[in-house]
């Protein structure tokens, strides 16, 4: 995170600018970096794993620490089992607890709560309570009116608990993929005339990234403010180290900041990243959904088959919640903060869009509101008729898959999309685990046949739709900072429909027979099963 260090000096800057333009040497010091980072990681364990069994079990005082260690896993364990939290996962730190305290005191200490460290929690609580008065400020107080019809509910809940109001104007775009977005995204670039800003968990050098900077510092020049996050673990295989400072250089109306430093040691911040993709311009139009700025996202580069992903471009009053969303993340961490009035625009009256309900929101780990899973469990909840998912990952607790097999044996279409070609093959394997109870119970799941699916959409009863950050995995449910957009009444669903139609036919359909597994893979399911909320 940006701690106000001084800016590169020019032999440093020339260097990233080598770097960057020798597409060799570049990809070697990413690859470095990252094999670096890996081997501290597991050397700094190995040590720590090595010390703490040679202490507990050789130690001439092994035995104390022994029984103290079973102490503080059977007090741990009470601890958990009074928390509010999904049984699932009290389940599985009992499980660790319980069979290997020795490492699963520590690693519960690590790993067991999602929330942020303290230092991080009052930055950015304090840096959103700073934005919320200035937001109340400039558009005055806000009745928020108790819902009248279950429809309402989640709007409600979105308002009076995550911040986020729902709005009757402007208009909603649906983009069924990154190279249909991109476009979209460079002419609202080029017509930016006050501020652009962006927030991706991934930039990565390439055609996509080289476009959007050419444009940057010709807008920059101009006179327009541009500011930049970016993830430093999304982006330690993507950009060079100290990138955030050589954007900095290049023109004094760029400001940068990488959110949340990596660093090689097991630490429990190093589970929060900032996976939320945002990209704003003067207040009137707004971007978001999968789609990083990285080549694979468009399909310059294929990696893994074609890369499907999902957009959104919104217009209208709603382009200010992105706006609140980003700066509450940017002044938290910067010492130059910025007053949100300065980027905010007035409302608009009346419904110009006719019946368009528009509802931005974010999620984060700073609380136990789980706003994501809240929206997503709703929509499972309120289907009638049908409900379509695509999703990269389908690691679900027991309550969500208890949901969804639910809605399917009350007579509700329910279709998910995940990929056939994976970008990560435990994790893959921990999706497909999760096919079997939901296909006893009637719900249709699909394997992307082209290749990798990237997108993050929900589409209830072709009413109702949600696109954003937010897989249907533990992360991006419990540990990371996401966003997303929930809208009906507009083209934009319709045009969700007609992808969710086309995907499934181009999809193959999963059955027991073609995803069967011997005795011995559903043993190491279970096994992977118990760690599932780490993944």
């Amino acid at each position: 995170m940006y701690m106000g260090k001084k800016k590169l000096s020019e032999r440093k800057k020339r260097k990233i600018e080598r770097t960057v333009a020798n597409d060799r040497s570049y990809k070697v010091i990413l690859y470095n970096r990252f094999i670096l980072f890996l081997l501290l990681v597991l050397l700094q364990t190995t040590v720590q794993i090595g010390i703490w069994i040679s202490v507990v079990y050789k130690s001439p005082v092994g035995s104390i620490l022994q029984l103290l260690l079973w102490v503080l896993s059977l007090i741990f364990v009470l601890h958990i089992i009074n928390k509010n939290e999904r049984p699932s996962l009290k389940i599985n730190w009992i499980i660790i607890l319980l069979i290997a305290p020795v490492l699963g005191v520590p690693f519960y200490l690590l790993h067991g709560e999602a929330r942020p460290t303290k230092k991080m929690r009052k930055k950015i609580a304090r840096a959103k309570a700073e934005v919320c008065q200035s937001v109340t400020e400039f558009y005055g107080e806000r009745e928020i009116a108790a819902p009248q019809t279950r429809d309402e509910g989640v709007s409600y809940f979105l308002e009076k608990y995550a911040g986020y109001p729902l709005f009757h104007d402007g208009e909603v775009e649906y983009y069924e993929s990154g190279e249909g977005a991109f476009p979209h995204m460079l002419t609202a670039l080029k017509g930016a005339e006050k501020f652009i800003l962006l927030e991706y968990f991934i930039i990565k050098h390439g055609k996509m990234w080289q476009k959007i900077l050419q444009i940057l510092l010709e807008k920059a020049e101009q006179g327009v403010q541009i500011r930049i996050i970016y993830d430093d673990f999304g982006c330690m295989m993507s950009l060079p180290p100290k990138y955030e400072r050589y954007l900095e250089g290049l023109h004094k109306n760029i400001r940068c900041m990488k959110f949340n430093d990596v660093v090689p040691v097991f630490a429990l911040r190093m589970n929060n990243r900032d996976h939320r993709k945002i990209l704003v311009v003067d207040g009137k139009i707004a971007f978001t959904g999968g789609i990083n700025l990285a080549d694979e996202y468009i399909n310059e580069e294929r990696r893994f088959g074609y890369w499907k992903d999902s957009a959104v471009k919104i217009t209208g009053s709603a382009v200010n919640s992105f706006t609140q969303m980003f700066f509450y993340l940017w002044n938290a961490f910067r010492k130059d903060k910025e007053d949100v009035k300065n980027y905010l625009l007035p409302l608009k009256s009346g419904k110009c869009g006719g019946q368009v309900c528009v509802q931005p929101y974010d999620d984060s780990p700073l609380d136990n509101i789980r706003v994501g899973e809240t929206v997503y469990m709703d929509a499972i909840q309120r289907a009638q008729k049908s409900l379509y998912i695509f999703t990269p990952y389908l690691i679900l607790d027991d309550e969500m898959r208890t949901a969804l097999c639910q809605a399917s044996l009350r007579g509700v279409d329910v279709r998910i999309v995940t990929p056939s070609v994976p970008d990560k093959k435990l994790v893959f394997r921990m999706t497909r685990a999760n096919y079997g109870i939901l296909m006893k119970a009637g719900v249709k799941i699909y394997e992307y046949a082209p290749g990798f699916i990237h997108a993050k959409s929900v589409l209830c009863d072709e009413k109702i739709a949600v696109v954003g950050t937010v897989n249907f995995d533990y992360r991006s449910l419990y540990f990371h900072f996401e966003n997303a957009v929930c809208f009906s009444g507009c083209q934009a669903v319709e045009d969700l429909k007609r992808d969710c139609e086309a995907t499934f036919a181009v999809s193959t359909r999963c059955t027991p027979e073609n995803t069967k597994r011997n005795v011995f893979g559903r043993l190491i399911d279970a096994v992977f099963r118990v760690f599932e909320t780490l993944l």
